[in-house]
Parts: C-alpha cells; sequence; structure tokens
C-alpha cells in the first residue's frame, strides 16, 4: 500500500495518529459533538470526574449481570450432568431441565430490557458531562 492509499485512513488508535517522525501532536479528531477535538480535549474529558464515575456505574452493572448470566447459563448443562434424577422431574408435560431451558429466554429478555432502562441514565450522565466540555472554536470555522 503507497501512503496515499485510501485504505491507510482506516487504521484508528492514539498511536496511529500521532506523527513518529516529527514528534509533532497528533491532528485533531472530527468529533460527533459536531466540531473537532483534539486528543488534549479528549484527555481532559477521560481525566474528570464525572467521566470516571460513568465508566464505574456501566461497571456496577454489567460486570454483576454478566456473571450472574453465565452462571445461570451454564446451571442447565451442569446441573443435568451432575443432578438427572432433579432435571427429570415433570411438572405438567414438561420437566424441569425444559423448563430451566426455557427460564433462560424470559432472563435474558429481563436483563437486556433492565440494561437499556439502566443505558439511558449513562447517556445522560455522557450527555451532561460532553456538556461541560463545549467544542473548542478552531481558526477559520464559523
Amino acid at each position: 500500500m503507497s501512503s496515499d492509499d485510501p485504505r491507510n485512513s482506516l487504521k484508528v488508535g492514539r498511536d496511529d495518529r500521532q506523527s513518529s517522525a516529527s514528534g509533532a501532536a497528533a491532528p485533531p479528531l472530527t468529533g460527533q459533538r459536531g466540531g473537532e477535538s483534539s486528543v488534549e480535549e479528549w484527555d481532559a474529558i477521560c481525566a474528570s470526574a464525572d467521566f470516571k464515575e460513568l465508566l464505574a456505574a456501566k461497571a456496577r452493572f454489567t460486570v454483576p449481570v454478566t456473571i450472574f448470566f453465565i452462571a445461570y447459563y451454564f446451571a442447565l448443562p451442569i446441573s443435568v450432568g451432575f443432578f438427572p434424577k432433579l432435571m427429570d422431574i415433570k411438572i405438567g408435560k414438561a420437566n424441569v431441565a425444559y423448563l430451566f431451558a426455557l427460564s433462560q429466554f424470559f432472563v435474558a429478555w429481563a436483563i437486556a430490557f433492565a440494561y437499556t432502562r439502566i443505558a439511558a441514565r449513562w447517556d445522560e450522565m455522557a450527555r451532561r458531562l460532553l456538556e461541560r466540555f463545549p467544542p473548542r472554536k478552531r481558526a477559520g470555522t464559523s
């Protein structure tokens, strides 16, 4: 690939934006807020207490829920393997194993519903955070 090949622009990541030959500052990034944001601006956002609280809030939900769901998911094959008599108990026309498997769909839907509700709060936290860091006016822009 030549240096003017458009595929070179697909590289992302902080190190790809820095000029290794001259040591010059990274070029500004085009942000989703309608302007350009420099690496320094994003570093300031990442260093803010509000950003750290946003990440902590996400982790407080996603980590325990992920652990719960993985444990719940693997409880079925483990239970069938180690407790086959328990899982073969009939409840109506189905056995416990089939009902447990069916319950995994409802648990997944409940988690998805809870996630969408709490993610709306995270979006609001992110919006308030970005309001504290308005895009800078650049030379030559209006």
